[in-house]
């Protein structure tokens, strides 16, 4: 049986050593956390974007995919 590895898991990581484990962007400080807050504040995605230049639009779209993941759990 084939597994798909979530894509998230591509773009998400915790590590102790990082905001004392907070998942977080991969290659930044950035929590998942403060990206989902700042979508359900504003769902303007430009404003975000501008505001985390670091972020892509993968990036959010890995974000609602680990929220989506860990309620659906």
């Amino acid at each position: 049986m084939i597994t798909k590895q979530a894509t998230f898991q591509k773009r998400i990581v915790v590590d102790p050593e990082i905001l004392a484990g907070k998942p977080v962007i991969k290659g930044t400080r950035i929590p998942v956390d403060l990206v989902l807050k700042r979508l359900a504040q504003d769902l303007n995605v430009a404003t975000l974007l501008a505001a985390y230049p670091r972020l892509t639009q993968d990036d959010l779209k890995a974000c609602l995919e680990y929220a989506r993941d860990h309620v659906k759990q």
